[in-house]
């Protein structure tokens, strides 16, 4: 006969499993999550285009569940929404929304320069440097390989931020590029005769020597320039909604 503790303990063997099931399954809609995330910050999706959620889980092998999950989260955070007809787009930005975000990326980003500048080791600059070439590369192609040099540009940014060593930082910018990343389309993608000496290679240059010379005030100012060419040229192109 069992005895009473061994009938009155819990299932351990199912208890597990669905364990490992529940682990399984959120790591899954993290993955697909971080691949969304990424074509966004790194502007591989324009405002206003649609995704069809069965390509998604084509493309990455996986369900539509956690492709369903991961388009949920990035909704929650504004970077994605759901259209009448459960449709998933990219949002369109208004210019006020716009406006509003540029505030914040030069107050975020422009202190995480200053910090970068006063943290950023040899081998940080050397990252920065790198990334700076392969942008000049792409920018001076004949034609402007305009694709490389919107991805190289996310590089350098963020090689950048992560000099100033504040993982919590990093965090909030993510967030304000998921917004940002696409409506920069319009300015590298939609021009790509402004990328040949134009205000973005300038400022990076400028960027560059500021962390050399260790001068936070001057990196912040080379990137806030960077930022507010960019967006002075999106409104400009008359692509913002009212």
């Amino acid at each position: 006969m069992p005895s009473e503790a061994a009938a009155g303990a819990p299932d351990h063997d199912g208890s597990a499993l669905d364990q490992i099931g529940a682990i399984q399954h959120e790591t899954l809609g993290e993955r697909v999550t971080g691949e969304l995330r990424a074509l966004l910050v790194a502007g591989r999706l324009a405002p206003g285009e649609k995704l069809s959620l069965r390509r998604v889980a084509e493309a990455l092998g996986v369900s539509m569940m956690p492709v369903r999950e991961a388009v949920s989260r990035l909704a929650a955070d504004r970077a994605l929404e759901v259209l009448p007809g459960r449709a998933v787009r990219v949002p369109v930005l208004t210019l006020a929304q716009f406006r509003e975000l540029t505030r914040l990326r030069l107050v975020v980003e422009g202190f995480a320069a200053e910090e970068a500048a006063r943290k950023a080791t040899p081998r940080d600059i050397a990252r920065v440097a790198t990334f700076d070439a392969a942008f000049r590369k792409a920018a001076s192609a004949d034609p402007p390989d305009s694709a490389g040099a919107v991805a190289t540009n996310r590089d350098l940014h963020f090689a950048l931020y992560e000099a100033a060593g504040m993982p919590g930082l990093i965090e909030m910018i993510e967030r304000l590029w998921l917004k940002a990343g696409p409506i920069l389309n319009i300015d590298m993608r939609d021009e790509p005769r402004r990328l040949k000496g134009g205000s973005a290679m300038q400022a990076h240059s400028r960027l560059l020597e500021a962390l050399r010379r260790q001068d936070p005030a001057a990196a912040r100012a080379a990137l806030e320039d960077d930022i507010s060419a960019a967006a002075a040229h999106i409104e400009e192109t008359g692509q913002l909604s009212a």
